[in-house]
């Protein structure tokens, strides 16, 4: 299976990177393009503003026709808004480069998800899906720091350039597949839209956005939470145990998601997310902090997948637009988790209090998702009026 996924794997990795990269280098692009840093930041919430918008409503009409144009297309668009991004002059170029990128990040999670899902037997679909989430969750916890140290080495130019590169490969292996894509149905954008009113999928999607508050919103500051304990000592260390974790938990919960099914592996995933925020919120112990922060990046991570599986479950016509509420609800959650906790510092709240905020989110997050796993099984899905298939 992983042979089949690889090429779509390999596309969420430069997606992973991208997503968190600007953020370590942030300062540099500033003083290279002469404007604040604040302005810089921008770019950030364009990327983010343009992945949600992208994939709810730019996928169907793209994947019409051809799965593997689809894949093509966002890819292009990515690939072109990096480069040009790299090659930013100023700093109007460089806002307009992160919209062209953030549109076709958000329409290649959305298709690349549904197309793994639709390259396997049901009951690999949540492997297909866990090993997409292993691209992201690698992206960010493996290419983030390399790129942040390419920035420092040769300068933030060259580490856009690192996201291009990985782009451009996952390209060719995904046009190289000589085997056709599987068709994936075109829902009308109405139609798409309409899932929100579904009670199941409006609460899963706020699920996912409540998750990525406390959960990646919240690595933002691991550093500056570490040091405001008196742990500043084992801040490297503690951001590779959040990333191992990330990858381990994206990476194994595959299996386990076949085998028992998301109803019963969702509210479990959560509840580690609690209480390994609850740990790190009343103890400053070294050893806890450790464990807990890689099961922190553990079930953060874990919970995509998974939530993905249950959302989707007998809604295999609308996997594509359902998935791309849920991604852009993700990093929405993100984004929002990361101006909250710099709101936070900025009205005086210590660094080191902020795992008891992302604590109340994250009890929030699973009240929520047991909320989704009641009214699941008695909702009806949406189904489409139309449907279109291709068959390359």
């Amino acid at each position: 299976m992983i042979r089949r996924l690889w090429p779509l794997v390999a596309a969420t990795v430069a997606l992973g990177i991208d997503a968190y990269v600007l953020a370590g280098v942030l300062p540099r692009i500033a003083d290279s393009l002469l404007v604040s840093v604040a302005a810089v930041g921008l770019g950030v919430s364009a990327f983010t503003g343009a992945y949600a918008f992208s994939g709810p409503l730019l996928s169907g009409p793209l994947v019409a026709g051809s799965t593997r144009r689809a894949l093509a297309v966002a890819l292009i668009l990515f690939n072109l808004g990096n480069l040009v991004t790299a090659l930013a002059p100023g700093i109007a170029v460089f806002l307009a480069s992160r919209v062209v990128a953030g549109l076709g990040a958000g329409v290649l999670t959305a298709v690349a998800t549904a197309t793994a899902a639709a390259m396997v037997a049901d009951h690999e679909r949540g492997r297909a899906m866990a090993m997409v989430t292993f691209g992201l969750s690698t992206g960010t916890v493996a290419g983030v720091p390399v790129g942040m140290l390419i920035g420092q080495w040769a300068g933030w130019r060259w580490t856009m350039g690192l996201v291009v590169l990985i782009g451009i490969v996952s390209m060719v292996a995904v046009l190289a597949r000589r085997e056709p894509y599987p068709a994936i149905a075109v829902v009308r954008i109405s139609e798409n839209l309409r899932l929100l009113r579904t009670s199941s999928i409006a609460t899963g999607v706020l699920s996912a956005f409540v998750l990525g508050v406390a959960s990646l919103g919240l690595y933002t500051y691991l550093v500056p939470m570490a040091q405001d304990r008196d742990l500043g000592g084992w801040a490297f260390a503690l951001v590779w145990a959040w990333g191992v974790g990330g990858v381990l938990g994206s990476a194994l919960i595959g299996r386990p998601l076949d085998r028992w099914g998301s109803r019963w592996l969702l509210p479990l995933v959560v509840a580690v997310l609690v209480v390994t925020l609850a740990a790190l919120t009343w103890t400053d112990l070294v050893p806890v902090w450790i464990v807990a922060t890689a099961l922190w990046g553990a079930a953060g991570w874990a919970s995509v997948p998974v939530l993905q599986h249950l959302l989707v479950r007998d809604r295999g016509r609308q996997a594509m637009a359902i998935i791309a509420f849920q991604m852009a609800a993700m990093y929405l959650g993100s984004a929002a988790g990361a101006a909250l906790g710099g709101r936070l510092l900025d009205t005086g709240v210590s660094a080191g209090a902020l795992p008891a905020w992302a604590f109340g989110v994250a009890v929030v997050g699973l009240l929520s998702t047991l909320v989704l796993i009641r009214i699941g099984s008695s909702t009806v899905a949406v189904e489409p009026a139309e449907e279109r298939c291709e068959q390359r």
